[in-house]
């Protein structure tokens, strides 16, 4: 059985990462992890998150995926004893050192990160030998690349959704450089996704009809689930811990109603494209396979700029019922909007806005203040956790 892997940026992300179908979540805990600008978990986060995975009967990996200075060498190994006691289901690691330290004085599960690039059977061979359970290949790793690693006997993890970078799997120093950054350190200012002026020889601005920048679409390997369930890879991927709810949620379940319905079916499965749909607006930037099929072209970048636009879809959580269902208000919405619940299996009930009311069962017609609860007057029954989004009209 394939696991989906989900991230989670906070306590609230884990739980609806979980709700709408992931097996298993990654997160980063206080300290030597890569994501500076998230809101990370603290150890009684992490205790409550695992508490309410286990329940689940699911796991929560921890990234210790920094690449380490001698100044953080001491901090090490009291925070992996304290990740051991927690009961984390596996760290997720970069550096050699916190290896060697995790293998050596804990009982910690070791997952070898995508830091460390890695695109080969050899290099596998060499992370098995040294104790490491599971390897997360390098997002520029092509099927066969995959199929020749696999040989090996090692569970694999791979990336199937979410943002690529222009260095190796994060290589790369341009937010170093430009900003004092320090992208391998949770500090990335992601330098690719800028606008950037063409110079000629002499320095003299070429004239275009859009910026030029390099920045790299995003992944989506959706339509090759199949395969890769047949390959034999042992957990996919979502990248994305700086993403909303919403966005988990849906990427999630999307994913999740894919793989379940291939493996329920294989010989009947077919490809939903209105999922594929749904799949793409909820993200800001164009998405394509990437490396996987040996299509790393121009197809795979934006080159004369891009447009990158906030979501709005997304505008509420159904909290409950009580002679009609309580929303908890996440964007504006009015009376009259037709919206589609979305339950977490993915099931979509469709509904157009009557009655609303405020806290003081009042009625409005507007509802535009964040995080209010407000009442819908309606008789259909919505599972808790559903997110409202608005329809989308196509033209």
């Amino acid at each position: 059985m394939v696991e989906l892997l989900a991230p989670a940026g906070d306590l609230e992300r884990l739980k609806v990462a979980f709700l709408y179908g992931a097996d298993a979540c990654y997160v980063g805990g206080p300290i030597l992890g890569l994501r500076a600008n998230a809101k990370n978990f603290t150890f009684e986060d992490l205790k409550e998150g695992l508490k309410f995975a286990h329940n689940l009967g699911k796991k929560v990996y921890v990234t210790v995926n920094i690449v380490l200075h001698n100044k953080e060498t001491d901090k090490v190994l009291d925070y992996l004893k304290e990740l051991e006691k927690l009961g984390v289901d596996a760290i997720i690691v970069s550096d050699p050192f916190i290896i060697d330290m995790a293998l050596k004085h804990t009982n910690l599960v070791v997952h070898l990160s995508t830091q460390q690039s890695c695109l080969n059977r050899k290099t596998v061979k060499f992370y098995k030998e040294h104790g490491v359970s599971r390897i997360v290949l390098a997002r520029e790793c092509s099927k066969e690349d995959i199929e020749d690693i696999l040989k090996e006997g090692i569970e694999i993890e791979t990336f199937i959704h979410g943002a690529m970078c222009a260095g190796y799997s994060g290589r790369c120093c341009l937010s170093n450089l430009l900003t004092e950054r320090d992208s391998n350190r949770g500090g990335c200012a992601q330098i690719c996704r800028w606008d950037f002026d063409l110079l000629d020889k002499d320095k003299n601005l070429i004239a275009a009809e859009k910026p030029f920048t390099f920045c790299a679409k995003d992944l989506s390997m959706l339509k090759n689930i199949p395969t890769m369930i047949d390959m034999g890879i042992t957990s996919f991927k979502i990248e994305g811990r700086m993403r909303s709810a919403y966005y988990i949620a849906t990427v999630t379940s999307i994913y999740r109603k894919v793989i379940d319905s291939y493996l329920s079916d294989k010989e009947n499965y077919k490809y939903d494209e209105k999922l594929e749909k749904d799949l793409f607006r909820c993200a800001n930037r164009d998405s394509y396979p990437q490396f996987f099929n040996g299509n790393n072209d121009y197809l795979c970048s934006y080159y004369n700029g891009r447009v990158e636009n906030s979501n709005q879809d997304f505008v509420g959580v159904v909290k409950g019922y009580d002679n009609g269902l309580i929303i908890e208000q996440r964007n504006y919405f009015k009376k009259g909007d037709i919206v589609e619940f979305v339950e977490p299996t993915y099931n979509i009930i469709e509904y157009q806005i009557g009655d609303i009311y405020n806290s003081n069962n009042e009625l409005i017609d507007v509802v535009r203040h964040p995080l209010e609860v407000v009442k819908l007057g309606t008789d259909i029954h919505v599972k808790e956790n559903s997110l409202m989004r608005l329809k989308k009209i196509d033209k």
